[in-house]
């Protein structure tokens, strides 16, 4: 029954949205939306803010998943209901889209909408077309790609944060329009606050100490561990028992999972050492407050390496990540900007090296940040938004 009703919504919405897709279209209207309107946050943020300080006669959006409207706490946002009525109507007249995901495949875009896809992240994990397997739930290797490939062609710009990810987008996403290599928008945050003033008044509004370093660890996904669709099981592998006695007296962790990551871990017991920040709004201001990064596949150190501070991957499943579930775009073992670990002691025995010695870049990591950071200069929200708006 649930499924009936599921399809014959999807199906008013799709008639709905052609429909009024046929009327004048609401110019300067843009609708901006971020991991699936989960969060106020990444490249699209970056965009919003842009637009609100130069292009002030634009009427501007955000498309909010209801379950998490009470974490978009700016006053300055014009909120709409994903799928909601209002959103309905707004969608399909609106000049502009801007996402970082992909939307549901049943909305079609009108013809008078411009799609301005900004993506969530350079490419480690192989990608749509190029993945050899699929292994997420309610669905399959062929559908899958075949699905994706389908909202891809609905984009009409795809940002791109360096050449390497421009010619992975291209293959992977079958996409054939317009490609802004331009540096990621959500990275203009960091390079232009990297500052003490700001790090200090974002620890102060985050409560936390200001006389403790920190370290953030934020892992992503695994695609075969799940409880349903767009619902990710995670195990936490670090021994915070042993973190805690080790570097206590200096540091503390940050933690944040994946937006598709459903856990609420218990941290009983690590109240003073674990910061649950899994639901804060934006990881930017996680990467500026943080002295160490450890991730493991995740994109984010693409844009932490941007900072120049030190990377650890925490990786004690490389082999079955590698081999089984996406594999990667380049030699990761090899290339990757700082130490793979498999053991909390490894990760202990590093932070007491860098602490020792000092953090001091390699070869590899400085090889590292002139192939995928070399367009962040704190102007790509800029170039995107001339690219796209300048003309309109």
């Amino acid at each position: 029954m649930k499924l009936f009703i599921d399809k014959t919504l999807k199906r008013l919405y799709k008639v709905s949205f052609k429909t009024l897709g046929n009327l004048p279209p609401k110019k300067k209207t843009v609708v901006f939306e971020s991991f699936l309107g989960k969060q106020y946050s990444d490249s699209p943020r970056a965009i919003f803010e842009y637009m609100q300080q130069y292009y002030p006669d634009y009427k501007m959006y955000w498309s909010i998943d209801r379950r998490y409207i009470d974490s978009f706490q700016d006053g300055n946002l014009n909120k709409v209901k994903r799928l909601s009525l209002k959103w309905l109507f707004l969608m399909a007249r609106a000049e502009f889209w801007v996402s970082n995901s992909r939307l549901p495949l049943w909305i079609p875009k009108p013809i008078h909408t411009t799609y301005v896809q900004t993506w969530h992240g350079t490419p480690l994990k192989k990608l749509a077309a190029d993945m050899n397997e699929v292994h997420m739930p309610g669905t399959n290797t062929e559908k899958y790609k075949k699905n994706f490939i389908k909202e891809a062609s609905k984009w009409d710009y795809l940002v791109s944060p360096n050449a390497y990810s421009t010619k992975i987008f291209k293959r992977a996403f079958h996409f054939e329009k317009k490609i802004i290599e331009s540096g990621y928008p959500r990275n203009d945050f960091i390079i232009n606050n990297n500052n003490q003033e700001t790090i200090e008044n974002i620890k102060k509004q985050s409560e936390l100490p200001l006389d403790k370093k920190i370290i953030l660890y934020a892992p992503t996904w695994r695609d075969n561990q799940f409880y349903a669709k767009g619902k990710y099981k995670f195990e936490l592998q670090m021994d915070l028992d042993r973190m805690k006695q080790e570097l206590g007296d200096d540091y503390i962790i940050l933690l944040r999972l994946h937006y598709l990551v459903a856990e609420n871990l218990n941290l009983s017991g690590y109240e003073d050492f674990v910061y649950d920040f899994s639901h804060h709004v934006d990881i930017r201001e996680l990467y500026l407050i943080s002295d160490i990064l450890i991730t493991d596949y995740s994109s984010v150190f693409f844009d932490y390496a941007n900072l120049k501070r030190p990377i650890m991957f925490f990786v004690y499943d490389i082999e079955d990540y590698r081999d089984n579930l996406r594999g990667f775009y380049f030699d990761f073992e090899k290339k990757a900007p700082g130490p793979l670990l498999k053991t909390t002691k490894e990760i202990i025995n590093k932070i007491k090296e860098i602490d020792e010695r000092g953090f001091i870049p390699s070869d590899k990591t400085e090889a590292f940040y002139k192939k995928f950071c070399y367009l962040e200069d704190g102007q790509a929200s800029k170039r995107v938004v001339e690219e796209v708006f300048a003309e309109s």
